[in-house]
């Protein structure tokens, strides 16, 4: 070869080389112009084509509640829409062999499989007509031939959804669902509350504690083909994080229980509904709230929507003859009274200032002991007593001491603090009521936290029903309670428990009430009802019998209500439910029994 023909050889070559590397760095210029110089306006290009680009939500984990044991009250799981695309989907599948080959057909055509084949054999798997599957498809084309978006079935379950997954089908997308399942059913519905078919919570703790459980959504966003195949490296994420576990005080074996008997005890005395509270007296955490009728979470829709919250939270009511031990506290620890001191007690008694008190029951005058007013539930004998050497305001300034018209700790959604009216503008008949219990109002957390104190040597626990909440990163944090108070010395807390003792032991329930190997104080109470128009219905009551034990060295307070019983009326509607209440926490709990019987202190004198 001559040098003037290599040399044009080298230059074309050159040449080639040099148009070969231009072309490749203009496909490079260009792909960074695309993936990185200008990616954010490309994407932005990308979202204006319809059904270029998906944001899917990656759904947190709501937190778990518990009881007091860690057993599962409320758990999360997902579920799943099965959408379809009609347009791909109308197009049938093409068959392919096991090779992955496709199937030809005798004209040479490629084997498709027509949605109604598909459709069947979706129905299948949701349980639903195939019919109804086809028509999803054939009605949103036929209302438009590029419909991209159509619903077959909405919240299927983990198992339906990975073998529909299974099938391959480029058409059929999962959107997820979180969903709320309560796997015990109605204990402690109305404690726990429920949350809505949007996930959010509607009431109980779901709701009021939502700051420990909530969850924190992530996205998913990418873009896909017009054969709805995901385009690689078009994903771009947003974590999740997961809610935190919520502990209760509660024990639902032990709410399981009375939940039971509540509804059983509810149904017998024709009550409108009834409740139990279980409090532990050395910590003020309440153990047990049944009520009946009550609301499962699993399906709140079921119940009346006045069943599906918490009335033992939220209902207030006038106490009655419950806090007549107040009254015993304060002329012990503010009158100088003993158990033993006495006044005459009449039937029926008329005061100085015009007011009017009588008892229940007709009686003869007897000089009765501050433990017989108690144990008689005289309210004569109790308006003396709580009048002897105690002003109106310093008996004002005791019942707000323990408690009436603070609300509790618990501080629930809806539970009211209770009312109670300045001294100075009580009238001469509320100057007296008073020291029975009426003219003012109480919730029964808030007897329940009174008998607390008497049990707990005068100091009063915040009641509590939340343990702890644990964080998503495992931080555990406790509740902000109050402090203990020490509202009433030691001293008047053992006389004012001794003759709450006697009231069990000498009353006239002491037989239906006592359970064999213990000892234990309480007291009744029989509130009349509000109308709503000022007055009271008539032989209609808000009932409630509490009691603790062992009364030498007490550890749980019970308290049963029911609003309006039919038969009986009275609070001799709750001796039953108490007792047996009682009896399953000892039991539960495995109190030991007492080793002494109950010290009888006179009734009169």
């Amino acid at each position: 070869m001559s040098t003037r023909a290599s040399r044009s050889l080298r230059r074309r070559t050159v040449v080639a080389l040099a148009v070969v590397l231009a072309v490749l760095a203009a496909f490079v210029i260009r792909l960074v112009d695309i993936q990185v110089v200008n990616a954010d306006q490309h994407t932005q290009d990308a979202r204006e084509v319809a059904n270029m680009e998906i944001a899917r939500t990656v759904y947190g984990t709501r937190g778990e509640i518990t009881d007091s044991e860690g057993n599962v009250l409320a758990t999360s799981t997902i579920r799943y829409d099965v959408q379809v695309d009609p347009f791909l989907a109308g197009k049938g599948v093409e068959v392919r062999d096991d090779e992955g080959e496709l199937v030809y057909d005798d004209a040479g055509d490629p084997v498709v499989r027509p949605w109604s084949e598909i459709a069947a054999e979706i129905a299948e798997i949701t349980e639903q007509d195939p019919a109804e599957v086809q028509a999803v498809v054939d009605d949103a084309l036929a209302a438009d031939d590029q419909a991209r978006y159509g619903i077959i079935k909405k919240y299927v379950s983990t198992e339906e959804f990975r073998e529909l997954e299974a099938l391959g089908y480029s058409f059929l997308t999962f959107p997820e669902h979180p969903s709320r399942i309560y796997p015990n059913g109605a204990v402690a519905g109305n404690i726990l509350g429920f949350v809505g078919s949007d996930g959010n919570p509607l009431e109980g703790v779901e709701a009021q504690q939502e700051s420990c459980l909530a969850q924190t959504d992530g996205e998913v966003v990418y873009q896909r083909g017009a054969d709805g195949v995901v385009i690689p490296g078009t994903e771009q994420k947003t974590a999740a994080a997961d809610g935190g576990t919520l502990q209760l005080t509660i024990d639902s074996d032990l709410q399981w229980y009375l939940q039971q008997m509540m509804a059983e005890e509810t149904k017998r005395v024709g009550a409108e509904w009834g409740g139990v509270l279980v409090v532990e007296v050395d910590t003020g955490k309440i153990r047990a709230a049944a009520e009946a009728p009550t609301v499962d979470p699993n399906a709140p829709g079921t119940s009346l929507a006045e069943d599906r919250g918490s009335r033992l939270f939220r209902y207030q009511y006038e106490p009655g003859s419950t806090f007549k031990a107040v009254t015993a506290a304060l002329a012990v620890e503010e009158g100088g009274l003993t158990p033993t001191s006495s006044v005459t007690v009449p039937d029926q008694m008329d005061f100085p200032n015009g007011a009017s008190i009588s008892d229940s029951e007709p009686h003869p005058t007897e000089q009765m002991t501050l433990t017989g007013g108690l144990v008689n539930s005289s309210n004569v004998a109790m308006s003396q007593f709580g009048t002897e050497n105690v002003s109106a305001q310093d008996r004002y300034d005791f019942l707000v001491k323990v408690g009436v018209g603070q609300g509790t700790a618990l501080d629930w959604a809806g539970e009211p603090d209770g009312v109670i009216h300045p001294a100075d503008q009580w009238d001469a008949q509320t100057y007296y009521t008073t020291t029975f219990g009426q003219a003012f109002t109480t919730t029964v957390p808030q007897v329940a936290s009174v008998y607390q104190m008497f049990a707990n040597g005068g100091l009063q626990m915040p009641l509590s029903i939340v343990e702890s909440c644990t964080l998503a990163d495992g931080t555990v944090v406790e509740p902000e309670l109050p402090e203990p108070e020490q509202v009433i010395s030691e001293e008047t807390a053992d006389q004012v428990s001794l003759m709450l003792e006697n009231v069990f032991a000498q009353g006239t329930m002491a037989e239906d009430i006592a359970i064999e190997g213990y000892r234990m104080a309480g007291k009744t109470g029989t509130a009349q009802v509000s109308d709503g128009e000022g007055g009271y219905k008539k032989n209609l009551y808000f009932t409630s019998m509490i009691g603790y034990a062992p009364a030498e060295d007490p550890e749980y307070v019970v308290i049963s209500v029911f609003n309006e019983p039919k038969s009986p009326r009275m609070s001799s509607a709750n001796r039953e439910s108490l007792r047996m209440a009682m009896t399953q926490v000892l039991t539960h709990y495995r109190v030991m029994p007492s080793e002494s019987e109950t010290p009888i202190l006179p009734m009169t004198e």
